[in-house]
Formats: C-alpha cells, sequence, structure tokens
C-alpha cells in the first residue's frame, strides 16, 4: 500500500524561501520512496512524502518549525493511494 503525508506551512511574509530551505533540509528516521516540496504564493512550504506501509504505520514527519518562522502551526494530512486516474 502507498501512503502518502502531506506536511504545509505557512512563513511570516518574506520568510518562504528561509522555510522553504528549512524544510528541504530536515532529514527523515527513515527513507521515503519519494520526497518532494512544493512552494505558493503566501510564503506557504508543502512537503509530500510517500511510503510504501500501511495506513496506520508509524511514518517520520517532518518536525514544526521555529514559531519565529511560521505565521501558525503546521498543518498535516495523511492519504492512502486511490491508485493512477
Amino acid at each position: 500500500m502507498t501512503v502518502a503525508l502531506m506536511w504545509e506551512a505557512r512563513a511570516v511574509d518574506g520568510r518562504g524561501e528561509e522555510l522553504l530551505a528549512w524544510a528541504r533540509a530536515q532529514p527523515l528516521a527513515a527513507e521515503p520512496v519519494r520526497r518532494e516540496s512544493f512552494r505558493a504564493p503566501q510564503d506557504r512550504v508543502l512537503v509530500l512524502t510517500w511510503w510504501d506501509a500501511a495506513y496506520d504505520a508509524d511514518l517520520p514527519e517532518l518536525p514544526e518549525p521555529a514559531p519565529e518562522l511560521v505565521t501558525r502551526a503546521v498543518h498535516r494530512w495523511r492519504f492512502e493511494s486511490a491508485g493512477l486516474g
């Protein structure tokens, strides 16, 4: 089964690149099948990791950034693949 973890944060105005660099530099305790980072307006950063694991598996996640770097707590979601198409 494929499980995707989503991690999304909004940086303090003007610090989106810093938040993106911080997220990219965070190691995980295990290597996912795939890891991809995205950016969006309003200094938002999204990190997706894909895992070959059960939906309820204990998987490593990115931590919370320093409070002075973000405007709110990180949003996290877990999804099970429904296949292509």
